[in-house]
C-alpha cells in the first residue's frame, strides 16, 4: 500500500539497460527525494544509461518535474542517457510537460526506449492503422466489407 508521500520503485534491467518502475506521487517531501536518492545511487562510471517508467505516477508536481531534469542533466555531463516512457498517464501542467520533453527524450513504450540506446535501432513510431493494415491478409479485409 502506497501512502500520500511515497514513491515505490523497483529496479529491473532489459539488455544490460537498468529500468526503474515508479509508483505513486513523485512530489515534494515524498517521491522527488527518494527518487533522486535512488537514480544517484545507480549512477556510476559504469552504468550511465538509465530508464524511468512512468506509467504509476499518479501525480507529478514542480518538485518532481525538477528532480527529473536534474537527474537528465547529470545523466548527460556523465557521457550517458536518461529517458522517460509512459508518461501521458502523468499528471502534470502542460507547459511543465514541454519543459520535460525539451530536455528529456520521451518514448511512447519500453521497447522504444530500450532500442533508443542503441544506434542502429530504428525507433519507429507505428501508425497503428497502417500497422494494422500491414499485418492482415488482404483476403481478410476484402471478406469484412
Amino acid at each position: 500500500m502506497l501512502h500520500h508521500n511515497k514513491l515505490d520503485i523497483q529496479q529491473r534491467e532489459k539488455e544490460g539497460i537498468a529500468i526503474l518502475d515508479l509508483n505513486g506521487h513523485l512530489i515534494m517531501g515524498g517521491g522527488d527525494i527518494a527518487l533522486r536518492d535512488c537514480v544517484q545511487s545507480l549512477f556510476d562510471p559504469g552504468n550511465r544509461n538509465l530508464i524511468l517508467d512512468l506509467a504509476k505516477i499518479s501525480e507529478i508536481d514542480t518538485s518532481g518535474l525538477e528532480v527529473l531534469l536534474f537527474l537528465a542533466e547529470q545523466y548527460r555531463n556523465g557521457g550517458g542517457k536518461l529517458v522517460l516512457f509512459n508518461v501521458a498517464h502523468t499528471h502534470g501542467k502542460v507547459y511543465e510537460m514541454a519543459r520535460l520533453e525539451a530536455a528529456v527524450e520521451i518514448y511512447r513504450d519500453e521497447l522504444d526506449a530500450v532500442n533508443s540506446f542503441f544506434p542502429d535501432r530504428k525507433v519507429i513510431r507505428y501508425d497503428i492503422l497502417d500497422y494494422v493494415e500491414s499485418h492482415v491478409p488482404h483476403e481478410d479485409l476484402k471478406h469484412k466489407k
